[in-house]
């Protein structure tokens, strides 16, 4: 047994009223006016961000009073939220809850996921007018939502944002493809925040090693990242993952106290090591869903998103960071994915500093950690634990 004097972690009320049994009020009281009573819920999302708030996206079984049952996505969050939610306000605890589509972050969220809205939109953009099938790809609530629209033979996905991020999206995806960047070239967007991409050949590199299909060199990888603009790299640098490796120690240690010193631990260790990199342009979030492929050639960058000024070490490390989570998950096919990881990671450290950049795969790990918690992942504990080892052993690799 061990013993410490270190106090108990406090417990976080907003992640506790959002994720526990008090969460079935405020979400039965959305469908109440709508004529829905709930039978069963669950969380699917948590982004909870310490001392500011915790937003948790749910799937609810309702049933109707036509006698029908179906499957609702609900979100709820008690961080401030525009207008247009149900506001729940006891005196103690205030929360916002609303029914997907009807985010109020996002505004063209409605208008993306109505199959006749897109089917007008494809038409103005000169594709196929039969009746679009939709569907919805990813949604994170108050953020961000990807819709994929087929219609015949077209296809290209709708990406909805809040409405101040979307002209600076669209010029980034203008910009890259202009320089020769394999991103989706943006078809336009509207003010309200909807984003019409063109689709990219390929499949992702998760789905090519599922298969044990060929994948690319890390000279293909290095040769992408380096036809990124210089025009990205202006203005403020992005923070860097050992930057924000407090910040998700912090979301460790609330979703999961009795790992809460050694994540503390891990962020600081962390930080104390890390060499200086040059700023330059960076993806930001790339790891390997995000890289279409084919054969062992690179055909997409996909979710530029984060794209701007940081450092190329990054990039690198979370690629190698995701890798190694993904072989950690898949023991199946963990020999081939940890075989590609450790030739690129021989390749990236003739390029950045060596344990500099292992101290920042630590970081990414780190950060991955808040993942199975996030998506309400069955057992998530155990695997949370098990990504904090991970990273100690990146960590630990750099010395």
């Amino acid at each position: 047994m061990t013993v410490t004097d270190e106090p108990p972690a406090a417990v976080d009320t907003d992640l506790d009223l959002l994720t526990g049994p008090d969460a079935a009020g405020p979400l039965a009281a959305a469908l109440a006016p709508a004529g829905g009573r709930m039978l069963s819920w669950r969380a699917t999302q948590v982004d909870h961000q310490p001392g500011r708030g915790c937003t948790v996206g749910y799937h609810v079984r309702v049933a109707w009073r036509d006698g029908r049952i179906s499957f609702e996505r609900l979100a709820a969050t008690t961080a401030p939220a525009p207008g247009g939610t149900l506001l729940l306000d006891d005196g103690v605890d205030r929360v916002a809850v609303w029914r997907f589509p009807h985010d109020p972050h996002l505004p063209a969220l409605p208008a993306a996921t109505d199959p006749v809205a897109v089917g007008r939109l494809l038409t103005e953009l000169g594709y196929s007018a039969e009746r679009p099938r939709l569907r919805v790809r990813a949604y994170r609530p108050g953020r961000r939502a990807v819709v994929e629209a087929v219609a015949g033979r077209d296809r290209l996905f709708l990406k909805v944002v809040r409405p101040r991020r979307i002209t600076a999206l669209h010029e980034r995806h203008r910009l890259l493809t202009g320089a020769g960047v394999p991103a989706p070239c943006s078809l336009g967007y509207t003010s309200d925040g909807l984003l019409a991409l063109q689709s990219l050949p390929g499949r992702t590199l998760r789905h090519a090693l599922a298969r044990g299909a060929p994948t690319p060199s890390a000279r293909q990888v290095l040769s992408l990242l380096e036809r990124l603009p210089d025009a990205l790299a202006v203005g403020p640098s992005r923070a860097s993952w050992p930057d924000k490796a407090a910040h998700y120690a912090s979301v460790v240690a609330a979703a999961l106290p009795d790992r809460a010193a050694q994540a503390g631990d891990l962020a600081a260790e962390i930080v104390a090591g890390v060499a200086p990199e040059p700023v330059t342009a960076v993806h930001g979030d790339l790891y390997e869903s995000q890289l279409l492929v084919s054969g062992r050639h690179i055909t997409g960058l996909l979710d530029i998103d984060t794209a701007g000024a940081g450092n190329r070490a990054d990039d690198l490390a979370c690629l190698l960071g995701h890798l190694s989570v993904l072989a950690q998950i898949d023991p199946g096919r963990a020999p081939t994915i940890n075989r590609l990881g450790a030739e690129w990671l021989a390749a990236f450290d003739t390029h950045v500093d060596p344990a500099s950049l292992r101290r920042r795969v630590a970081a990414v790990v780190l950060s991955l950690a808040t993942g199975p918690h996030r998506v309400q992942e069955p057992g998530w504990p155990a695997a949370t634990r098990a990504r904090l080892d991970l990273a100690a052993a990146w960590l630990a690799s750099a010395g």
